[in-house]
């Protein structure tokens, strides 16, 4: 079995980490805004996603042999773990509703402002309990900083999303219907930029999730939810991993990073699959009903859908790669990811595009908050002593 010892390599995880886990929202808000509906798409990014688990644990997790406090994935599979593995199912069940619910807030709300607001609750609460649970290996005059610098950024973002709604808003009441042709009830508009009133209207009219006249708040909540559920997956995956309970029998190992990431994964999966089979018959947010038969006839945009769960595998197994050797206070610093999905949601759905000079000015100062405050927690990493 493979396993990261070094600063330098718990760092390059958390790096590939970020760039994964900031990047597979990208493609779902793609999906979602061509119409394609949220249940089916999230089926699919599931499967590839537990898959990726079940790969990392053949592989890496069967490398080299078998020693008496680090057993090798399938010989760890018929040890006494259950106590531990449980804490990691618990995590793959909050990163799952997390998840779920975050695919939802980014209709409401945009990649930008659902990642400021999960990130703040991941690290006010996710990253204090893992420096506890982590024995404080990472030195606490760093890392506090740092969760400051995350607090900051999301104050901002919040400014941000604040003035780029009065922005859009205002486009909105001065936009006129010279530039419309409507035709069976569908808006089309002719040469249409980014970041008009004619392109909100565009995107609202292709969108599987209709948001005009939704209450924000509810996206609001949706998003806290979502933030509540990812800063309990760590510490509970932390606790699988470390047992700092001692829950486990004397004796038996403790959970290797690769097992407790397939019964993490494992969970993940089945509440996933589970829940949107139910959304499927029963759709919330106004979505039309649907079925397994039509799921299965779905394939408009499921390879970028598969793509997805392979990109989000990799990058949670990198994410507990990290955080096993340098501490999973320090690996929560890939939440910082929520520069690269701004990056993406500036890009590929044009958001802040033509917005006031206010709402820019607000938007690089979060940006560079984040820069900071990544920057400060990768800095704290530790060294976790052997066991």
């Amino acid at each position: 079995m493979y396993v990261i010892e070094s600063k330098g390599g718990a760092i390059a995880c958390m790096f590939l980490a970020l760039l994964f886990l900031g990047t597979w929202p990208a493609i779902l808000t793609l999906l979602e805004r061509r119409g394609r509906l949220p249940q089916h798409t999230f089926i699919d990014f599931s499967i590839t996603n537990f898959l990726v688990a079940v790969l990392i644990a053949l592989t890496i997790g069967q490398i080299g042999d078998d020693k008496p406090s680090m057993p090798n994935f399938i010989t760890q599979l018929y040890q006494d773990n259950w106590p531990c593995a449980l804490f990691a199912i618990a995590g793959g069940v909050f990163l799952s509703v997390g998840n779920l619910a975050a695919q939802y807030a980014w209709a409401f709300l945009g990649l930008s402002l659902t990642g400021f607001i999960c990130s703040s609750i991941i690290v006010v609460i996710g990253t204090t309990v893992n420096f506890f649970l982590d024995g404080r290996i990472n030195p606490p005059e760093i890392i506090f900083p740092g969760v400051a610098c995350f607090l900051v950024a999301a104050c901002l973002g919040s400014a941000v999303h604040s003035s780029n709604s009065a922005d859009n808003k205002a486009k909105l009441r001065s936009h006129t219907n010279e530039s419309e042709d409507i035709e069976d009830g569908t808006v089309r508009v002719k040469k249409t930029e980014v970041g008009t009133a004619d392109y909100l209207i565009i995107v609202e009219n292709n969108r599987a999730i209709k948001v005009f006249g939704m209450n924000t708040w509810l996206g609001l909540g949706i998003a806290f939810f979502a933030g509540i559920c990812f800063s309990l997956f760590s510490p509970a995956f932390n606790l699988a991993t470390n047992d700092q309970w001692h829950t486990m029998k004397d004796g038996v190992p403790h959970l290797v990073v690769y097992t407790a990431f397939f019964y993490f994964s494992s969970s993940c999966f089945v509440i996933a699959v589970i829940l949107n089979i139910i959304f499927l018959y029963y759709p919330v947010l106004n979505l039309p009903q649907s079925s397994l038969t039509a799921y299965l006839n779905d394939w408009n945009g499921r390879s970028w859908a598969l793509l997805a769960g392979l990109i989000c595998g990799f990058g949670n197994g990198f994410q507990f790669m990290g955080g096993q050797a340098a501490g999973y206070a320090a690996a929560d610093s890939v939440q910082a990811l929520t520069l690269v999905s701004t990056f993406w949601g500036i890009l590929l759905f044009g958001e802040y595009r033509k917005s006031s000079r206010r709402t820019y000015i607000l938007l690089v100062s979060m940006v560079l908050m984040f820069i900071a405050a990544v920057g400060i927690l990768m800095a704290s990493s530790g060294h976790r002593k052997e066991r």
